[in-house]
This record gives structure tokens, sequence and C-alpha cells, in this order.
């Protein structure tokens, strides 16, 4: 037989039964239902397949005459996220393989290589990068040396260390959108406390004090009085954190998530805060979101600035003059998901499996 080229796909039947009783198998990517797959030539009685509930092709994509094979870097492969693109690999009919930082293992002069539970990373064709996770300063140079390394081995990952380290970082981020000539919130970022005066009054008593690295809602908080930020600024400056001060934007306790994957943008939703913080994580709820052109330019530029491939943008004031709030190079979207007819795992697939096929 003539090997396949590369981009070959091949096909398979998948067949689903409604009865685990009729056919037991794993739960491969915790996926709702038992099955077992058939190389099909073709169907030779109807009867041979009573008990089956529906019927799909998987295709398989081939690289070089094999498998792709995708790693998911995660701390948790059972979180929700995690599980939704073990799902989506799944059934792309893509190898996949779930391990966490502390599983990664570096040599130099050994071999020069990396390896994943004692495997080396270049039998992973690429690796989807969820959140890092809370870590010392050591631990994070390392996990962003590591991402460097396997990117300088030939693996495709996504996203880069370049655009996790901008998109992590509050102040650089907000900088390099700015200097792109995007809309952004105006911020004033210290390390002395004494500064926190200037910026209650340029923000006209308006503030909203933030951690530099942060996520999900965590550590923010609005400052009414000039003395209690002083007093936060100067707390914070005492253990060694940086103030990080931003003007609150009047917002209506709304905002908007547009979530990207490539050049596009797959899905968006309107955040509702229960109160002025919109996040999924404080309480926010989210509602089905159509995204004018404007800000969909404005969103894939700000991902293009920042080099993030995936990404959920966050955009204040939608219906006026918008500012870009904040670029997530790890986002969730469970929230999203549930008000998006998208399946956003799957997008996030079929763009790692395009880049890898070029």
């Amino acid at each position: 037989m003539n090997p396949r080229p590369p981009g070959y796909f091949s096909s398979e039947v998948i067949l689903y039964f409604k009865s685990p009783a009729l056919y037991h198998s794993e739960l491969r990517a915790h996926s709702p239902f038992n099955y077992k797959k058939f190389s099909l030539l073709r169907f030779l009685n109807v009867a041979d397949f009573k008990g089956v509930s529906r019927i799909s092709l998987n295709i398989h994509p081939i690289i070089l005459g094999r498998v792709l094979k995708v790693g998911v870097l995660t701390r948790n492969e059972f979180s929700w996220c995690s599980l939704q693109l073990k799902q989506a690999l799944n059934s792309r009919g893509c190898g996949f393989e779930c391990f966490s930082f502390n599983d990664l293992t570096a040599y130099v002069d050994f071999e020069n290589g990396i390896r994943f539970k004692g495997k080396p990373i270049k039998e992973l064709d690429a690796i989807i990068v969820r959140p890092i996770g809370r870590g010392s300063l050591e631990e994070i140079i390392f996990r962003m040396d590591l991402l460097r390394a396997v990117e300088g081995l030939g693996v495709y990952v996504v996203n880069r260390a370049e655009a996790i380290e901008k998109a992590v970082d509050k102040y650089l981020s907000l900088f390099l959108l700015k200097k792109a000539g995007l809309p952004v919130p105006r911020t004033i970022v210290t390390e002395n406390p004494r500064v926190s005066l200037e910026a209650f009054k340029k923000f006209n008593s308006r503030v909203v004090l933030k951690p530099i690295f942060g996520s999900r809602g965590f550590g923010i908080t609005r400052v009414r009085s000039r003395q209690t930020l002083y007093r936060l600024a100067t707390v914070l400056s005492y253990y060694r954190h940086v103030v990080y001060m931003q003007e609150y934007i009047p917002h209506a306790r709304e905002d908007v998530r547009a979530f990207v994957v490539g050049d596009d943008v797959v899905a968006s939703m309107r955040r509702v805060g229960a109160s002025w913080r919109t996040n999924i994580a404080q309480g926010g709820k989210p509602e089905p979101y159509n995204l004018p052109e404007e800000l969909r330019e404005a969103v894939l530029k700000a991902c293009s600035v920042l080099g993030c491939e995936v990404a959920g943008v966050d955009v204040l004031n939608p219906s006026g003059e918008f500012c870009i709030n904040e670029v997530n190079s790890q986002p969730d979207w469970r929230g999203l998901q549930s008000v998006s007819e998208v399946n956003i795992a799957e997008a996030i697939v079929d763009h790692v499996v395009s880049k890898v096929k070029r």
C-alpha cells in the first residue's frame, strides 16, 4: 500500500449505543456515550445495528502517515474546560495526553530535550496550554522557559510563552494595546504608595485597585476614600506588591467577553454582574450578544498585538466609547458556551489541527 501523503484524512464510523450493556468499553474523555469504533467497509444488514442510537463519521487528521497527537497542559485534566478539550480532540480523531508542569522535566547536555511523564515531548505535535497556575517567581519563569524550549524543539504551542507573558501582565498588555492605538482604561502603576494620592485626584475619586497579575475578578477592589486607598497602597508596598490603580468606568454592571480563536471571533456574550464586577466567577450572568464589526476589529487587533491565538477579550461600554479592559490568554469558556451555538473547544482543536498541518 502506498503511504498516505501529509494532510491525508482517514475515516472510520463510530457507533453510539443506547445501553452500556450492549457494549462494554472505556469512557474516553468522559463522554456520555459508550462506543466502539468500526473500520466499516459496508453495511451488511440493518439488523446488525439494533440498539445503535446514532452513527457518526470520525475524521482522523494524518500528519506524515500518523495520527496527530496533542498535549493538554493543565493543572486539572478533569476541569470542565479540559474535559471539553478532550472530547473535542477525541471527536476529531486526535490522540491526546494530559499533563501538568510538574510532569515536565528538562534535560541539557544529556539529550537536550524535554520529557513529559517520562516520554519525549517530541511525541506530541502540539500543546494546548491551560492556566499555568500560581507559583513562585522561579516556578513561573521556569514554566515560561519550558514553553519556549518546547517551541524550539518543533512542537506547536498555543498560546506561546511570549503571548502569555504579555497578556498576564496587566500593565504591559495595556501599554502595548494603547501604543497600538486601542482604547484602554486610564491606569497608574507604581511601587510608591504616595502616588496613590495623586491617582485618587486624577481619577476623580473613582479608583479600582487590582493585582497586576490575576484573573476571574479576584483581588479587585473599588476604593472611594483617599485615606483608604493610601492605606491599602502602603500595605501592598510593604509586602513587595506593585500598586496597580485604574480609573473606574461606569458600565451599568455589564461588559462584553469576546472569544478569539486564530483570526476569528468564534463567540461572544454580555456579562451582567450582581455588582460592578461582571466576572462569571464573581456571580456574573452570561447573555447572548452579537459583536458589532467595530468591536470585532478591535478585539482581533488586541489579540494580534499581544500574539494571542486563543484569548478572551473583555470590552467595557460596547455601545458607546468602548475600551479594551483585559485580554486573557488562558480563558475559561464555560459561561460563554452556555449561550453560544459554536462548540468553542472544537474551534480551538480545529485551529490547532490546521496549524500543525501547514
